[in-house]
């Protein structure tokens, strides 16, 4: 008996969820720090191929043509990249103005001390992460909702790639809210429930893009455009950086590019 499209997508939703939030878990609850710089070099490997490999020929072969493709894909690129700049913009403008300003408009620059309202500050930096989590999680739901209305092998492949570069992510955030003073159990419990917001991002994918299946060829390449933003402005610099383990780092490269090529084998 086939599983109903949209029940695939909530699972994918769950699943992608829960299992990045529960691998960044043991990276920063336990496993050796090494082990996520060496998942960078996988989740490159599996974004470039399920962008190049993957999700643009099948926005292609939907309908786009090339003429269309590209310029949406460069446009999905350039908005990631300013949406980008403009978290950094906010978050370096809010770091000068609270938290370092002292009487008489002196900026302290020496964080050896601790201020006074520094566990307020910290309280907005883990809403703010919470939030934008939550938000970046719902758009995730609405790429794996778009990838399975177009091919439900293409949808469970996105939703592989998704978990692969939430890894380091959800790691970065747990270190966040640690840092804070967030007991584990807390921050666990907390990023889990922004996860959950992959489910609703899913389940309006689905109601929308079921009523207008001409959108997905446009969605998929939006989310194409998405990963090579991430794995080229984001995840490709930390591997340059990197002088240890090169051995490594190659393997899981090429075990990223090949989960997509065998994946892309199946499906066609």
């Amino acid at each position: 008996m086939q599983v109903p499209l949209l029940s695939q997508i909530i699972l994918a939703c769950l699943l992608g969820g829960a299992l990045s939030v529960a691998a960044a878990a043991l990276v920063m609850f336990g496993l050796k720090k090494r082990w996520l710089s060496l998942s960078v070099s996988f989740s490159t490997g599996l974004l470039l191929a399920m962008a190049l490999l993957h999700l643009l020929p099948e926005a292609l072969e939907s309908g786009l043509t090339p003429h269309e493709a590209f310029p949406l894909l460069l446009g999905g690129i350039l908005v990631f990249f300013a949406l980008e700049k403009f978290a950094l913009w906010r978050h370096a403008h809010t770091g000068t103005e609270e938290g370092d300003a002292h009487a008489g408009g002196h900026v302290c620059d020496d964080h050896r001390h601790s201020h006074h309202h520094d566990r307020g500050r910290d309280d907005g930096q883990t809403m703010v992460i919470l939030i934008g989590d939550s938000f970046h999680n719902f758009t995730d739901g609405l790429l794996i909702a778009a990838a399975f209305l177009a091919d439900p092998v293409l949808g469970w492949s996105t939703t592989l790639a998704i978990i692969a570069h939430e890894v380091p992510q959800e790691a970065s955030d747990f270190a966040i809210l640690l840092a804070a003073g967030w007991k584990r159990a807390r921050a666990l419990l907390w990023n889990g429930l922004a996860s959950l917001t992959a489910v609703a991002g899913g389940v309006i994918g689905y109601l929308a893009l079921d009523q207008a299946r001409d959108w997905v060829p446009v969605i998929v390449t939006l989310a194409a455009s998405s990963f090579l933003y991430i794995a080229i402005a984001d995840l490709m610099p930390r591997l340059k950086r990197e002088h240890t383990a090169i051995g490594w780092h190659g393997v899981l490269l090429a075990a990223g590019i090949a989960v997509v090529v065998l994946g892309t084998g199946h499906s066609h």
